[in-house]
């Protein structure tokens, strides 16, 4: 509860306000000494955080703090900021607010790099790892930020298949996507997992509990096969169907931490030789193709996968999103 903002005041009052050990001084009530939030303000002004300091400078004050912060780009829903990473940066917390349940606690979705597709058959990139949390403590201090980039593809010789790069924070990894692989080669794991390549019903490569999805295995043909679809944050991919055509990408996942639902991670689709290519997950996966297409990367700042190319493409392969780490807490009453 607030203060009196006028009349008498007395130790134990502020003692109750904002705790302390007993026996009581005045001299713990210091601002920014640790029972007083810095820069505390009552209706006599500022208290002081050095030198004089008398009681009637607690009139109308609260022990009710909240978080400022720092980093990234900022925007704010109702009485929360969300801070936005789309690259390496730092999160720093200049208070971390106290007196409420929220007081330094900050939720996060941390998304890493998406991986890249194959080529010449090759499966979809599996998505980057996918984190997120209800809440993780933090004090007054500069956190780094690490925002993973996607695995590269190739649009032609020489070829490259790529995992993708983690993002962090506050000690907190997300892993990056595993890349598919070409002909009957497994997709590699990851976050999610890559797809499989597109002969002889090649396995996908797993992803990590918690963070994301198996890749699919491509049919069991020695040829006229496809690639199988990368995995997402929130499906695995699916395996390629008969005929030649390429496995789907594995739903990406959604979450509301922006204040508006998002759905991010998608694995990338299966390429194939002779029939379609597998669609993108949903949340950014890139798209498979059949020969001689270039194939769909993955949307950057999602960690989806990239998009398998077809056989016989000339090395074609489609990139993985980067990642993107998310973070938001409570600003104001």
């Amino acid at each position: 509860m607030t203060l009196p903002t006028s009349g008498a005041i007395s130790l134990s009052d502020i003692a109750g306000e904002f705790g302390g050990s007993t026996p009581h001084s005045l001299s713990e009530y210091y601002a920014g000494g640790g029972n007083v939030p810095a820069g505390t303000s009552g209706s006599a002004g500022a208290v002081a955080s050095s030198g004089a300091i008398n009681m009637n400078s607690f009139h109308g004050t609260t022990a009710t703090s909240y978080m400022t912060a720092t980093g990234g780009t900022i925007t704010t829903d109702g009485n929360y900021k969300v801070h936005t990473f789309t690259g390496n940066g730092t999160f720093t917390v200049t208070s971390a607010g106290l007196g409420h349940a929220e007081a330094g606690q900050v939720v996060y979705l941390i998304i890493a790099g998406g991986g890249s597709g194959g080529f010449d058959g090759g499966g979809g990139g599996g998505a980057g790892g996918y984190r997120t949390a209800t809440a993780s403590s933090v004090t007054a201090q500069a956190y780094a930020v690490t925002v993973g980039g996607g695995g590269a593809g190739s649009g032609g010789s020489p070829g490259a298949m790529n995992n993708g790069s983690n993002s962090s924070w506050n000690s907190i990894t997300s892993t990056g996507g595993g890349r598919s692989a070409n002909f009957s080669d497994p997709g590699q794991s990851g976050g999610s997992g890559g797809g499989g390549g597109c002969r002889n019903g090649a396995s996908g490569g797993s992803g990590i509990a918690g963070q994301g999805n198996n890749g699919g295995r491509s049919w069991t043909d020695t040829y006229w096969s496809g690639g199988g679809g990368g995995g997402g944050a929130g499906a695995a991919g699916s395996n390629a169907p008969s005929g030649g055509s390429g496995g789907a990408g594995g739903a990406g996942a959604a979450s509301s931490i922006t204040g508006t639902s998002v759905t991010r991670a998608g694995g990338g689709g299966g390429g194939n030789n002779g029939g379609s290519g597998g669609s993108g997950g949903s949340g950014g996966g890139g798209f498979g193709t059949s020969q001689g297409a270039q194939p769909g990367s993955g949307t950057a700042n999602t960690g989806s996968g990239g998009g398998g190319g077809g056989l016989n493409s000339g090395n074609k392969s489609g990139s993985g999103g980067s990642g993107v780490v998310i973070l938001r807490y409570r600003f104001q009453a």
